[in-house]
C-alpha cells in the first residue's frame, strides 16, 4: 500500500519513511548547476519548502537518501557543502524586536559551528563572517537557503511602523549575500535561495 506523505515537507522524511516521492532532483541538479540565486515564488502548498529541504539534503551530499532518484545518475562527486538554512516561518513576529531575536538565534547557532570574531559586532557583519569563515574551513562553497522570507512581512502588513522595520532589517541581512558573491565569485564561495 501506498504512502502518501501529507503535509510532510521533509525530504528525509518522506525518503526514510518511504513515502511516495514525484521524483523532481534532476531539476535540483539543474538548478545546482546553472546558477547562483534563485527566487522561487508560487502559491502556499506547491511544495516550496520540500524543495528546500531537497536541496539541504543534497549540497549536504546525502547520497542515500537519492537511491533511485534521477540525480544518483547525474551526480559523480556528492561533495559536502556548508549549509545555512533559515526557516522564517518559526518566528512570531508581533513586535520589532522578534525578527531580531530570530536571526541573532540562527546566528547564534552557525557561530557554534564556525566562530565568531569579536568586530563582528551586528546581524550583517556576523552573517558576512559566518560566510566567510564556513568557506575558508571547508573549501566548498556555501550554501544559503532561505524559506518563508516574506513571513514577517505578511505578519506586519496591516502595521506600516513594524513592517518597515521589519523590511529594512531583511533589506540589510540578504544584501550580505550579494557582497558574498561578488567578493568570493573567483574562488566560487557561495550559493543562494530563497522561496516564498
Amino acid at each position: 500500500m501506498m504512502k502518501y506523505p501529507i503535509g510532510i515537507q521533509s525530504f528525509p522524511d518522506i525518503r526514510e519513511r518511504e513515502f511516495v516521492y514525484v521524483d523532481k532532483t534532476a531539476f535540483v541538479y539543474r538548478m545546482a548547476l546553472m546558477g547562483k540565486f534563485y527566487f522561487l515564488s508560487r502559491p502556499r502548498r506547491f511544495g516550496k519548502s520540500l524543495l528546500v529541504s531537497t536541496m539541504e539534503a543534497y549540497f549536504l551530499g546525502r547520497k542515500e537518501l537519492f537511491k533511485g532518484l534521477a540525480i544518483e545518475q547525474l551526480e559523480t562527486e556528492w561533495r559536502t557543502h556548508p549549509v545555512l538554512h533559515l526557516d522564517l516561518n518559526t518566528g512570531k513576529y508581533d513586535k520589532e524586536a522578534d525578527l531580531d531575536d530570530f536571526l541573532n538565534g540562527s546566528l547564534a547557532q552557525w557561530e557554534q559551528v564556525y566562530g565568531s570574531r569579536p568586530t563582528e559586532v551586528n546581524a550583517e557583519l556576523r552573517f558576512k563572517g559566518i560566510i566567510r569563515r564556513a568557506y575558508e574551513q571547508t573549501g566548498e562553497q556555501v550554501v544559503v537557503l532561505v524559506d518563508e522570507y516574506d513571513k514577517p512581512l505578511l505578519a506586519t502588513i496591516d502595521n506600516k511602523p513594524l513592517h518597515d522595520a521589519y523590511r529594512n532589517t531583511l533589506k540589510a541581512f540578504s544584501s550580505v549575500l550579494k557582497s558574498s558573491i561578488i567578493r568570493h565569485n573567483r574562488s566560487r564561495a557561495s550559493r543562494a535561495s530563497s522561496t516564498r
